[in-house]
């Protein structure tokens, strides 16, 4: 079994992502399910960008994605990033970042996203969700952690092509024990949060940032149940006055 994670810009503003685009999208995913997904969720809502995230068996990864598309096509307010993909490499443009996982059998599956997204296309976001990853891959208890940073072409199974203009990635750690959700997490945001011009903010803030700045949302993925990150996080880090 695998995670697919598929984030996307198709908002009609720049900045946020609209209650009934959310609305929409809810209630579309569960169709997911009728095509063989084990579970499929609204996983993360950062600034103009959403990411559908679903786990799924490793033979009806290429039919999710196609209709994890499909619900991104079909409730558009812009299609954006949509445009991009192409089923041809030559006219492959900027377009929606994906990302897949392995998750380890006889496991439940639970993942941890992060997902970025900028105002202006701000290159160095690459960089930030890059140190996400090198802090999850040294971590007991990840099985695997990848991120959608695009350095050339990238052929999506199932989708078609998009090319390295992407932006706004996404990362994904799939985690063995419960116990290490939390840690994982905290290890994977701090090493975002250590780069310039990076802040957290709540699942489906929109991006009220200096420009030139980068937003993450952090969302724990669990057996299907999603957890926005950012409150307890926030807690754990504020400094107690004794």
């Amino acid at each position: 079994m695998k995670i697919t994670a598929i984030g996307a810009d198709i908002s009609r503003n720049d900045v946020s992502c609209s209650y009934e685009l959310i609305r929409n999208l809810e209630v579309d995913i569960p169709q997911l399910i009728e095509h063989g997904a084990y579970s499929a969720a609204l996983t993360n809502v950062t600034g103009d960008d959403v990411v559908i995230s679903a786990f799924v068996p490793d033979d009806n990864l290429e039919i999710i994605n196609k209709e994890i598309i499909n619900i991104l096509k079909n409730n558009a307010e812009d299609l954006g990033d949509i445009n991009g993909i192409s089923e041809v490499p030559e006219n492959a443009g900027e377009g929606i970042s994906y990302v897949e996982a392995k998750i380890k059998e006889n496991f439940y599956p639970d993942a941890v996203i992060l997902a970025f997204d900028t105002y202006g296309g701000e290159s160095f976001v690459n960089d930030v969700a890059g140190s996400a990853v090198k802090a999850a891959q040294s971590m007991d208890n990840v099985t695997d952690v990848q991120g959608s940073v695009v350095t050339g072409l990238k052929k999506i199974p199932g989708v078609g092509y998009v090319s390295d203009m992407t932006d706004d990635p996404v990362v994904v750690a799939t985690i063995e024990n419960i116990e290490s959700v939390g840690i994982v997490a905290g290890a994977m945001l701090g090493a975002a949060l250590g780069n310039k011009n990076v802040y957290m903010v709540k699942r489906g803030s929109p991006s009220n940032i200096i420009p030139g700045s980068v937003i993450v949302s952090v969302t724990a993925y669990m057996n299907g149940n999603v957890l926005d990150l950012a409150v307890p996080i926030e807690q754990r880090t504020r400094i107690l006055n004794l």
